[in-house]
């Protein structure tokens, strides 16, 4: 279900953004509506990286790499 909300914005940042969506064929409430999710999104995966780093906590190589090492194959 979509619910309406209000924004504010400068009125010349709203004409751009509506020439912007309009040359991707587009609406701005459809962009907008994109934007939301992305944004909503990556602060879920940050979460995910997150615990991602958290779980791998044991990992300790016992030293520092230098770039010749770290390139070895």
């Amino acid at each position: 279900m979509l619910k309406n909300i209000t924004l504010s914005a400068d009125e010349e940042l709203i004409k751009k953004a509506r020439e912007k969506s309009a040359f991707e064929n587009t609406t701005l409430n459809a962009t907008f509506r994109q934007w939301l999710a992305q944004y909503t999104n990556s602060f879920f995966k940050n979460d995910d990286y997150d615990r991602l780093m958290s779980s791998l906590s044991y990992v300790n190589p016992g030293q520092k790499f230098d770039r010749d090492q770290l390139n070895e194959r």
